[in-house]
């Protein structure tokens, strides 16, 4: 299975190629600006945490809305890539009221692919200034926290994910779990 990390320039990056490694993934990570044609073989797409603040630098997330268009993968979004996945399918993201960092409880609200097996509560590590705000038709809501509103979303009808914590951490729990889940997918 080959799934491409896509570089958003955050230290996220190296850290969700290398769970994916552990998981005996053939991870790769690429700049977001890799063209679309070099992304065929994927069986799956991760976008990658990142330093670009979605209400100010939306221009710094390369060629993502491509990747959406053209790539039919499972892919996963993690935190700017979220943020991102949510504005592509006609929501908005901007800066939160209340940034969350370190330790969050979060809930899970809808127990699909993405969270099988998983209890209805766990503890994420966060690290965010911005957030999704509203949701577009084509996404559902999966979970929330005490203080944002869309932890985990989903498209309604493409395997197409994205959680506002950061799964690929050691303090976050479950997160191998995520993962694990998402790849299953690609396996489908």
């Amino acid at each position: 299975m080959r799934v491409y990390v896509i570089d958003n320039g955050g230290q996220w990056t190296h850290r969700e190629w290398r769970v994916l490694k552990y998981l005996n993934v053939d991870a790769q990570i690429v700049p977001n600006t890799t063209p679309v044609e070099k992304l065929k073989d994927a069986d799956a797409l991760v976008l990658s945490g990142g330093a670009p603040s979605i209400a100010y630098e939306k221009q710094k997330l390369g060629n993502q809305d491509l990747y959406l268009k053209e790539l039919d993968v499972p892919l996963l979004g993690i935190c700017v890539g979220a943020q991102f996945i949510a504005e592509f399918f006609g929501g908005f993201s901007s800066t939160a009221k209340y940034p969350e960092y370190g330790k969050t409880e979060v809930f899970i609200d809808e127990h699909d692919e993405l969270f099988a097996g998983l209890p209805d509560r766990i503890v994420v590590w966060e690290s965010h200034n911005d957030e999704i705000k509203e949701l577009g038709n084509e996404l559902i809501a999966l979970a929330h926290s005490r203080n944002c509103r869309y932890q985990a979303i989903k498209h309604r009808s493409k395997p197409v994910y994205g959680v506002q914590f950061h799964p690929e951490v050691q303090h976050t729990e479950y997160g191998e779990d995520i993962f694990n889940n998402f790849l299953a997918l690609a396996k489908k």
